[in-house]
């Protein structure tokens, strides 16, 4: 795989995430407890053995920018990267990254003077899967391919958020949707087959010759990848699909990523990070965590964290969270804080009745995502008592009936959300 390089794309806005978006870029989201977004795409290039690995950001970088810098670090021995190109202004090109496809085009001469790199795929920073890039990589020489796109199918109602092509059975692809509206989808064209009646969705992965795509970037004035540039490949180029058939979740919503998340602590989830496939992440060197008197079913407790006569059901805890006696959590995201708090600290926000990080003494947390150095004191309840499905506030949002609580944010003793 030495031929082969990576290229992420991490610039966007995410403005379906917000307020998890507020002040990071969606690939910089904490996943897990532990990991974030862009930790997926990286891990499956290295297990892969793709070592030449650029991210493209644009959008609230820094924390993203911070955590490549801090977690993907090669000796000089090894030959390989892990590099930020960020959006520039230049003489030639004085505007921001307008899409996808101009992600790439604008960086280019970046990615060119690596001789020994034969072909690059585009991989995208907001997934959660687990692939190993060489059997599309084969598959691509093996087929002639031009342009090969990862497929996988899904349902109808699934389709109407995604790229949709029509295959034929040696799998090249001769026609490509992006977002279908209801009705614009016939199943007897673009359907899987008479038998199957899913549709094949691009899964945003795609695997170029080098010197092709410089070429069609230079040509084309596409923006972006699945609005313009594989439909206008498809009709001059050989294009195929290599099917996918495992897990894959585009986290582009606040119910995907609260869904997502949540499955991770399931006795057998669909996606595991306990495999032969290492998710690769920022080391930290914390203390395991201390549970006294707790309760705790089907969640995952990250390092760092202090619990103490907690009822944690169907939940994520996040890096150093501290959760105080009598405190109820269900289907909840507890992402942590960023630092601990000392002896003083805490003394000095209880003079001053300030909540300290983290949630306080009998709490209740239901259908909620909490995140980072959030200040929650006592006796909060947060638990959408309205069962509202949409909301704004200073304090909190609430998105498809999920109370968010953005990062930063303090939640005075007594409230009720």
């Amino acid at each position: 795989m030495l031929d082969v390089m990576g290229v992420v794309l991490s610039g966007g806005q995410g403005k379906r995430l917000y307020p998890l978006t507020k002040l990071r870029s969606k690939p910089a989201v904490p996943l897990g407890g532990k990991y974030r977004l862009i930790d997926i795409p990286i891990s499956n290039c290295l297990n892969s053995q793709i070592n030449k690995i650029f991210v493209l950001t644009q959008f609230n970088s820094a924390s993203l920018n911070r955590h490549i810098v801090q977690t993907y670090k090669f000796d000089m021995f090894n030959g390989g990267f892990v590099d930020i190109l960020a959006a520039e202004q230049t003489p030639d090109n004085p505007n921001w990254f307008q899409g996808t496809a101009d992600a790439v085009r604008q960086s280019i001469k970046h990615l060119t003077p690596f001789d020994e790199v034969e072909y690059i795929i585009v991989l995208s920073g907001d997934q959660l899967y687990q692939m190993d890039y060489r059997s599309i990589i084969d598959f691509h020489k093996k087929s002639r391919a031009d342009i090969t796109i990862a497929a996988k199918p899904v349902s109808a109602e699934e389709a109407s958020g995604l790229g949709i092509m029509k295959v034929q059975q040696d799998g090249r692809a001769v026609a490509f949707i992006e977002k279908p509206k209801a009705g614009e989808l016939q199943e007897s064209q673009f359907a899987c087959s008479a038998e199957d009646p899913r549709f094949l969705a691009s899964m945003g992965i795609y695997v170029f010759p080098k010197q092709l795509l410089v070429d069609i970037l230079t040509e084309s004035t596409a923006v972006d990848f699945g609005k313009e540039l594989i439909p206008q490949s498809i009709e001059k180029h050989k294009v195929m699909a290599h099917v996918f058939d495992g897990y894959w979740e585009d986290i582009g919503t606040i119910r995907s990523f609260y869904e997502a998340n949540l499955a991770l602590t399931g006795v057998a989830p669909k996606f595991s990070f306990y495999g032969n496939m290492p998710i690769y992440t920022r080391p930290r060197n914390l203390p395991g965590s201390k549970l006294n008197y707790c309760t705790i079913h089907h969640s995952i407790i990250a390092e760092g964290c202090i619990l103490s006569g907690a009822g944690i059901t169907h939940s994520i805890i996040g890096l150093r969270s501290r959760i105080g006696n009598g405190t109820t959590i269900k289907h909840s995201i507890i992402m942590g804080t960023d630092r601990f708090e000392t002896v003083e600290q805490i003394e000095e926000n209880a003079a001053k009745k300030t909540p300290s990080l983290g949630i306080g003494n009998h709490c209740t947390i239901i259908n909620a995502i909490i995140d980072k150095d959030v200040r929650i004191g006592d006796n909060v309840s947060i638990i959408n008592a309205h069962n509202l499905q949409e909301k704004d506030d200073e304090h909190y949002s609430i998105r498809d009936g999920i109370i968010v609580v953005p990062k930063g944010s303090v939640i005075r003793s007594g409230t009720v959300i």
